[in-house]
């Protein structure tokens, strides 16, 4: 049960922007249990393991965005600092500069939560390719019923005028 309400809790934290799912440096300490400047200081003593796939800092607009969205991050918006996100592989990263128990077990937790979300999209994605599929069938089924019952209505037509001694 345990498991469960931690990856909720992470999963709850990943946000997606410029097109990538990633965590925000703030979130990221709270789980390994320490402070925000301590997580971004030994990112920057070993910064050759982060390239900008793996981390970046966000812009001010985008900022905005994060805590507007994010009502747990609300102090972010008096922050002069602009906070660093990590993409998936910078998280995995994290685990080879924050050395401590906490952090091996919450980057354990973080790579479960990360793959249980691929899980879900695989089968969400294969689930809206059916669901798509049977529309489409279904679009196909509905526009040839509808042409029979034009048919049988047009013909009952010429029928009924025919029985009322009329011809068009």
């Amino acid at each position: 049960m345990e498991a469960l309400v931690i990856q909720g809790e992470i999963s709850s934290k990943i946000l997606t922007l410029r097109g990538q799912e990633v965590m925000v440096d703030r979130d990221l300490a709270e789980l390994y249990g320490v402070p925000t400047k301590r997580l971004n200081e030994q990112v920057k003593r070993n910064l050759a393991r982060f390239p900008r796939d793996f981390m970046f800092q966000l812009d001010e607009k985008e900022k905005y965005e994060v805590v507007a969205k994010c009502d747990h991050l609300d102090s972010m918006k008096h922050s002069t600092v602009n906070p660093y996100v990590f993409t998936e592989q910078g998280i995995y990263m994290l685990a080879s500069v924050l050395k401590s128990d906490t952090a091996i077990s919450v980057n354990i937790a973080i790579i479960r939560t990360f793959k249980k979300l691929r899980e879900f999209s695989k089968h969400y994605n294969a689930l809206a390719k059916q669901i798509i599929e049977v529309e489409r069938k279904s679009d196909k089924q509905y526009k040839e019923l509808r042409k029979a019952l034009d048919e049988l209505i047009a013909s009952s037509e010429l029928v009924d005028e025919k029985v009322m001694g009329f011809l068009k």
